[in-house]
């Protein structure tokens, strides 16, 4: 999808896109799931994570549900396994006790499912019914196994083994990113009617008015994350809420997940190495509650929801919102770290062809960023294609993330993408930015 359209030409053309994503996808699945033994493959890591090996039977088994037996209307390939693979049925704690597909036989049921796939893509018919219209089940499907692919590359940073995963250090900074940037009131539109494989939760597109406010131009780095730990944050209650109090002491919460000291500093383990913490990159792999500590101890607050989206998408030239904050382009290398070519943040002012039209960087890759939002549906939201992709998680049990990570690939990323999470979550690779109120002289026209 490039340009300002955010639709293929025609079918043939969308039929080639399907399959070079589908492709893609399944090469990263098939790198992360290969670069370890059995053993590890059937080994739960974390009682966070599955196994390796029931995520990658359930991206197959989701790809016959969706795509061979709704869309294609074909007979089920292994309906004996759908129990074993259905993520609401079986907690993850539970999974490696569980009769799962041993990795030989979940690699061959994967390329049975594959196989059946292609050969629907060819004959199947982009009508209007809305599961098909515009090859939606299949971006849904491709965006499915993206997200299990992040989740796998977060079980791989839980792996106690040695590092088995390469890649090169993401670039360097080439800008001076300013401290914080002002957005001046006024509505703006949030979320999408017409991003053809955005998912349930990002509909529909509706206006939102906010009053002035600062943000962060960059994510919250190591550095400024220490300066919090150094001056006792995590030890002074006046910063975290009841219960960020009560989980940072039940759970000894002393720094970042992945931390520890390093004689006078720290070091961060990352895949199976060690290094010393850079003061330059983003914070990763904290929580909500100490996310919302830190921005209380810098005299700040998370943004909201809506104004993250509004620092990333709007263009105060012409009053739109774009589809990511450089334009409506497909994220490319020098736009944003995504994809797992890299395998932790960039530092801040690696990628200013990223930057959004007020000047606020890496919005798009290098970490999740928590909001203070609970994760709810737009106003007029329809569940589609079925209730348990979004809506069972409604409520003020989760918070809204938003932008990716590095480890977020671009077919499941984009300034309406939403991803949400339990506040004390910490595996993923989750950091923030601050925001706060505009002061009344800085509200002025």
């Amino acid at each position: 999808m490039t340009g300002t359209t955010t639709r293929p030409a025609g079918p043939e053309q969308l039929r080639s896109r399907i399959a070079a994503e589908l492709e893609r996808t399944r090469a990263r699945t098939a790198l992360l799931t290969e670069a370890v033994d059995e053993d590890d493959l059937t080994r739960q890591h974390s009682p966070l994570m599955s196994p390796l090996v029931w995520d990658l039977a359930h991206v197959g088994n989701q790809e016959e549900l969706w795509l061979v037996r709704d869309v294609g209307g074909r007979e089920p390939v292994r309906r004996d396994i759908d129990d074993l693979y259905d993520a609401f049925k079986q907690p993850r704690r539970d999974r490696p006790a569980l009769p799962l597909l041993p990795p030989q036989e979940a690699r061959a049921y994967l390329l049975t499912v594959r196989d059946k796939v292609l050969d629907l893509l060819d004959r199947v018919a982009f009508t209007e019914r809305p599961l098909v219209a515009d090859g939606f089940a299949f971006g849904m499907i491709v965006q499915h196994e993206q997200q299990h692919d992040e989740t796998m590359l977060a079980t791989h940073q839980l792996r106690a083994g040695p590092a088995v995963l390469h890649a090169p250090p993401p670039p360097e900074p080439t800008v001076r990113v300013d401290a914080e940037v002002l957005v001046p009131a006024g509505e703006f539109t949030m979320g999408t009617d017409t991003d053809p494989w955005a998912l349930d939760n990002e509909r529909p597109a509706h206006r939102v008015h906010l009053p002035a406010y600062a943000i962060d131009a960059a994510p919250v780095t190591n550095g400024r994350y220490r300066e919090f730990i150094a001056d006792g944050g995590y030890d002074d209650p006046r910063w975290w809420s009841p219960a960020g109090w009560r989980h940072r002491r039940e759970a000894e919460l002393v720094a970042p997940m992945h931390w520890r000291r390093d004689g006078d500093g720290w070091a961060y383990r990352r895949f199976g190495r060690w290094a010393p913490v850079r003061d330059d990159e983003p914070v990763v792999h904290v929580c909500h509650h100490e996310a919302r500590a830190y921005a209380a101890w810098a005299g700040k607050r998370l943004p909201t929801e809506a104004e993250w989206e509004k620092a990333a998408r709007w263009d105060p030239a012409t009053g739109r919102s774009r589809r990511y904050p450089w334009g409506d382009d497909d994220p490319t290398a020098e736009h944003a770290n995504l994809g797992q070519r890299h395998l932790w943040p960039a530092p801040v002012g690696a990628y200013p062809a990223g930057a959004s039209p007020l000047g606020v960087h890496q919005l798009i890759g290098d970490v999740w960023e928590w909001t203070s939002t609970p994760f709810r549906g737009h106003p007029g939201f329809t569940a589609f294609p079925y209730r348990e992709y979004s809506e069972v998680f409604f409520g003020d049990d989760h918070r809204v993330l938003r932008g990716g990570s590095f480890g977020t690939d671009r077919a499941a990323c984009r300034g309406t993408f939403r991803n949400w999470d339990f506040p004390i979550r910490r595996q993923i690779f989750s950091g923030f930015r601050c925001a706060r109120d505009a002061r009344p002289e800085e509200s002025q026209p």
